[in-house]
């Protein structure tokens, strides 16, 4: 047995043969000698391992061998990280990228990516300048704010605002806003590692405004206001007016700080949304510290975005961990692109993606389902297809009990369980992301553009 698998493996080609076929010639343009060598030997070597193991029973043909190691080459050399469509109907959604750039924005930053930038450079003074300038003069006309500071996401400015304002001293929040968001992200252990103390008031359900009040004293360091963006507490509620807690901070001589959690720069009420305060309303109530995220109802890139006073966010640029949590060029280049589009809300809506999704109206939605079905028709695949009314999802930790109307494409075959097609589909090229309901694969077409469709179709295509 032993010197049968030793004949075999003796018949295999040699490394140099393989490399010398025109199908390995033609990967020279574009990767190194070296690296489409290592692919051919890793691919002798799985033979090698088949054919000790007793899988393998006689040598492979020369065509084969090729095929694989072309196989072998495209899977290693392939990107993790890379685009997918986005076939469940979550806008937001947290384990897709949540929000998606505009085209002509992602060309700009693409711009900014690939040549250099003044990015901390005055042009006009022509000496050093703040990366943080490039947003405040647009984010003063939508909001109304002194100044701002952008960091990596907005648990760590919520962190850079505690550290920098409260510590070795008291914040004072209610029961009910001691919230945990994605990745345990916790406002009580934010607190404390900020160097704070949490004074807890009220209860889960209601905190009044006398409780503020009852709870200041010497060692108060601010007031801080948490808005519940992933859950809703209904029913026997009660929470203190923004406006007379920035009242009683300020009386004492203390920031009022608000995690608004989503930021909003226009009222979502327009797309069948319940009310929610805008970032310039907050600020308007007498917000001294506004934090948010930019890559949720924003519409923009992941950032952590502060807002408010000078003289607090000053303390925060001075502040050393500012340095740790800073973001880069391309970060400041799509979120300032995304708030000058704020500049006229209807052309946001038109070229904001994440707005864009959110204002599809239902009977938009079946054209769109209609048009994919028809697309589908015209491959002449076994798939039975069919638009259904479903009920899409904002996500990101926002609005998590409102639903859209929307529909969705189901797709049927006898060749696969949905499970399985589901799972053929999230590995193809591009992956398509779907969802299953009633055993019936389903694509949203909010989450999907027209482009899209073709490409959906040319991927289900390979499926059969």
């Amino acid at each position: 047995m032993k010197n049968e698998k030793q004949l075999i493996l003796s018949r295999l080609p040699k490394v140099d043969v393989i490399l010398a076929q025109p199908s390995m010639k033609q990967w020279e343009q574009a990767y190194s000698r070296n690296l489409i060598k290592q692919a051919v030997q890793e691919v002798l070597a799985a033979i090698r391992q088949d054919v000790l193991s007793g899988a393998c029973q006689e040598v492979p043909s020369e065509a084969h061998i090729e095929e694989a190691v072309v196989q072998y080459f495209q899977d290693h050399q392939q990107l993790h990280l890379r685009p997918v469509m986005n076939g469940t109907g979550t806008i937001l959604h947290t384990n897709l990228g949540r929000a998606v750039l505009g085209k002509r924005l992602s060309r700009h930053v693409a711009a900014i990516a690939s040549s250099y930038s003044n990015l901390e450079y005055d042009l006009d003074g022509g000496h050093r300048g703040s990366r943080y300038h490039h947003l405040q003069t647009i984010l003063e006309k939508l909001t109304g704010a002194e100044d701002v500071l952008v960091v990596n996401n907005n648990a760590a400015a919520v962190l850079l605002a505690l550290t920098t304002l409260i510590k070795g001293k008291e914040v004072i929040i209610s029961r009910g806003e001691l919230v945990e968001i994605g990745g345990f992200f916790r406002i009580p252990e934010v607190i404390e590692l900020s160097g704070g103390t949490i004074h807890e008031v009220g209860t889960t359900n209601k905190t009044h405004m006398e409780d503020y009040r009852r709870a200041v004293n010497e060692n108060t360091g601010a007031i801080m206001k948490v808005h519940t963006s992933n859950y809703r507490v209904i029913g026997f509620t009660e929470t203190a007016p923004a406006e007379e807690m920035a009242a009683l901070a300020h009386e004492q001589g203390v920031p009022f700080i608000n995690d608004l959690g989503s930021g909003l720069f226009i009222d979502m009420r327009r797309f069948g949304l319940p009310y929610e305060p805008t970032v310039g309303e907050a600020l308007r109530q007498g917000c001294d510290v506004v934090t948010f995220s930019g890559d949720k109802l924003l519409g923009g890139p992941q950032a952590g975005i502060i807002v408010g006073k000078s003289c607090y966010i000053e303390q925060m640029k001075k502040n050393q961990l500012l340095r740790a949590l800073r973001v880069d060029k391309m970060t400041l280049a799509a979120l300032e692109a995304t708030l000058h589009l704020y500049l006229d809300e209807d052309i946001a809506v038109r070229d904001i993606p994440a707005l864009q999704m959110l204002a599809q109206s239902q009977r938009v939605c079946m054209n769109k389902a209609d048009a994919l079905c028809q697309e589908l028709a015209k491959c002449k695949l076994p798939v039975k297809t069919a638009v259904e009314p479903c009920r899409d999802m904002v996500g990101g930790g926002s609005y998590p009990e409102y639903t859209l109307p929307g529909y969705v494409v189901t797709i049927e075959t006898e060749q696969y369980t949905a499970a399985e097609l589901e799972r053929r589909l999230r590995h193809g090229e591009p992956p398509v992301i779907s969802r299953i309901q009633k055993d019936k694969v389903c694509l949203s077409v909010r989450t999907l553009t027209e482009e899209d469709f073709p490409v959906i179709c040319s991927v289900i295509q390979t499926l059969f």
